[in-house]
This record gives C-alpha cells, sequence and structure tokens, in this order.
C-alpha cells in the first residue's frame, strides 16, 4: 500500500495542493481490494463461509496501489536531502505495519476460531521480520494483504539510491527500467519449471515477478513529465503488461492457467494512473461534497489496507455463527476494516510519522550548527 500523501506542488500559488482525481484513484484501488478479499478470497479460504451473492474474483486493486506507489517516489525524491526522503518513507510505512501486525495477533488469539490459523509468538516475531515472501512454506501470513510492505520499502530504498546516483538520470535510468522489466520476464519459463528452493527464495523475496508495477509507476512519471515520448513510454507499458500477463499465470495439476481477468483489470489500471498523472485533476467533475469524503478515505487508506483482511474474516465468522446472513458479513466487513483503519491512522501512523520526522529534523538542525 503507498503512502497516504498525495500532495503534488501547485505551480500557481506556489504550495501543495491535494488532487481530489489522485485520492480518488487511490480509495478506489483500495476498495477492490477490500471487496476482493470480501466477497471472493474470504469463502476461497474458509469454504465454511456462506457464498457472497455478488463476487469479484480478480487481484487488481494491491498491484495498482504499487504502481501508484512508484509514481510518488518519482515525484516526491527530489524535495529535500536524500536521507531525509528515506526516513520519511520508513517513518511513514513501518509503524502502522507494525501496529497492525500487534492488534491483528492479539484478536486471532483472542477471538480464535477452531480449525483457523492460530498464531504463536514465534510467528509473530516472523510476520513483524516478513519473513513470509521469503519462505511461505515455513512462515505464514497473519494478514494477507501486508506482502505490498516489504515491497514498498525495498522499493523506496532502491530508489534513493538510485537517485543519488548517476544511474538514476537520464539515459542511465531508462536502462535500468528496461532491465528491471524484462529480466522478469526471461526467467518467467525457469520460475515456472520446478526451480530449486534457493532460487525461489531469492527471486520471490526480493519481488523479482513484480518488478514490472514499480518499472510502470516510473514510467508513468517519465512520460507525464516530458521526459521519455509516447513512444518509449509505450513500448514500456507493453512490457510491463506482459509482465503482469506472465505474473498471473497459476500452477495447477493441469497445467499453467491463467488468470486474465486480474490481468486485464491491472492492464486497465495502469492506463488509468497514466491518465491520471498525464491530464488535468478532476476537481471540476467530483463534487465538492464528495470530494471532503474521498479525500478522507484516502487519507485513512494504507490503514484500512493493512487491517481489514483477517479481522474482516474473524468478524464475518462470528456473525454467521450467530445466523447473520452473507450480505451483511460482507457489509460487516468492509466497516470493520474502514474504523479499524481509521484508529490505526489517528492513534498509530500520523502521531508517530510527526514524531520520527520532527525527530530526524531536530537531529540534522543540531548536526548542522
Amino acid at each position: 500500500m503507498p503512502e497516504t500523501s498525495t500532495l503534488r506542488a501547485s505551480t500557481t500559488s506556489g504550495k501543495r495542493t491535494r488532487k481530489i482525481s489522485w485520492d480518488l484513484v487511490r480509495s478506489l484501488c483500495v476498495i477492490l481490494v477490500m471487496v476482493y478479499h470480501s466477497t471472493y478470497l474470504s469463502t476461497y479460504l474458509h469454504p465454511e463461509l456462506a457464498p457472497r451473492t455478488l463476487v469479484f474474483p480478480w487481484q487488481v486493486g494491491a498491484s495498482l496501489l504499487l504502481v501508484i506507489s512508484a509514481y510518488f517516489a518519482c515525484v516526491t525524491i527530489g524535495r529535500g536531502t536524500m536521507l531525509r526522503y528515506w526516513w520519511g518513507r520508513m517513518a511513514r510505512l513501518l509503524p502502522p505495519f507494525i501496529g497492525a501486525v500487534v492488534v491483528i495477533f492479539a484478536v486471532m488469539r483472542w477471538a480464535a476460531i477452531d480449525g483457523w490459523f492460530h498464531p504463536t509468538y514465534s510467528e509473530l516475531a516472523a510476520n513483524l521480520l516478513m519473513l513470509w515472501n521469503w519462505n511461505p512454506g515455513e512462515h505464514y501470513f497473519i494478514d494477507g494483504s501486508h506482502w505490498t510492505v516489504p515491497l514498498q520499502l525495498m522499493g523506496f530504498t532502491v530508489a534513493a539510491l538510485l537517485f543519488k546516483s548517476a544511474w538514476g538520470h537520464g539515459r542511465r535510468i531508462r536502462a535500468v527500467l528496461w532491465v528491471a522489466v524484462l529480466l522478469p520476464i526471461a526467467q518467467w519459463p525457469l520460475r515456472v519449471s520446478d526451480p530449486p528452493e534457493l532460487y525461489r527464495t531469492i527471486v520471490d523475496g526480493i519481488g523479482m515477478h513484480r518488478w514490472h508495477l514499480f518499472v510502470v509507476g516510473v514510467a508513468i512519471w517519465l512520460w507525464s513529465t516530458r521526459r521519455i515520448g509516447l513512444g518509449h513510454f509505450g513500448a514500456l507499458l507493453a512490457a510491463c503488461m506482459t509482465g503482469q500477463a506472465l505474473h498471473n499465470y497459476a500452477e495447477t495439476p493441469e497445467g499453467l492457467v491463467a488468470d486474465w481477468g486480474s490481468t486485464v483489470g491491472v492492464c486497465i489500471g495502469m492506463l488509468v494512473v497514466a491518465i491520471t498523472a498525464y491530464g488535468p485533476d478532476w476537481n471540476r467533475v467530483v463534487p465538492t461534497w464528495l470530494a471532503g469524503r474521498i479525500t478522507w478515505f484516502a487519507g485513512i487508506s494504507y490503514g484500512v489496507f493493512l487491517m481489514h483482511q483477517t479481522v474482516g474474516y474473524i468478524v464475518s465468522r462470528k456473525l454467521q455463527d450467530v445466523g447473520v446472513g452473507p450480505t451483511l458479513q460482507t457489509v460487516a466487513m468492509l466497516v470493520t476494516g474502514v474504523v479499524l483503519g481509521w484508529a490505526l491512522t489517528r492513534v498509530v501512523e500520523r502521531p508517530t510519522h510527526r514524531f520520527l520526522m520532527h525527530g530526524y529534523d531536530r537531529l540534522a538542525a543540531r548536526k548542522q550548527a
């Protein structure tokens, strides 16, 4: 999940103004994640839950949030020192993640359901250390939504290192982008041919099969700021769409099966993000009364993303046990996610981010004195 800040410099007032178009796109992506988890993945992971009347079976929203995250890394990376930029991203992402893991762990133990995953304290530690991508057979997710967090941490770190070097500018960054999207495509046949475990650990641990999501975010920024032409952007976009299609192949007893619904959804989303970046703000078509609500939800979207899934499944199961139907279960899961996400944002994300940034600025001022 990307940062909650969607501020962009205004060329007219010299102040930073919030673009409602980005808030709307981010909010829609988070809603897609929630709907996918509540209507499809809930009953897939827990078949005893009653089938949902309406089902959204495509994994789209989380991938697009990584695209948006990469785009805004480019927008914000030149503001201030590189160390402050990196520290700011860590201060934004890590404290609410830690808080979410601890709260979800406590809920899973307090409201334990027979036959469901009951995490131990060692599994809590493994989740806090984000070990699942490296060895999913040994370390289970306390909340499956959290897979994006280590990828964002790595992405922001790589972005800072690249920007600090010559490889983050001009023709060299274009070469880096092409390598980052073509290398995973080239190794895909090996990835799906039962490779050695060490290979899988490294490739999945660094999220190579999702690099194209970061590449397309950077490419959108380059194109929207006229640093590359439409032809170059189109070629990078096509390569990233190819990477997404390959990523969405799953190994089954019958062989490889493509998830074209998710692929098409993510590819359409890439185009929407590109249009949002290149075009004007949508403030003229979004009513004022609705814009405020969209901005509010976008502001808590990271907390909602972190908190809605596992606790929502527990809420659904508890409600089913007392006779509540599937539609109200879905509504309850969505409402629970929003309430818990708002609480995490207010209690953890915003105050810890302010505290950590103020601490950094005070320390930097002392060093300069």
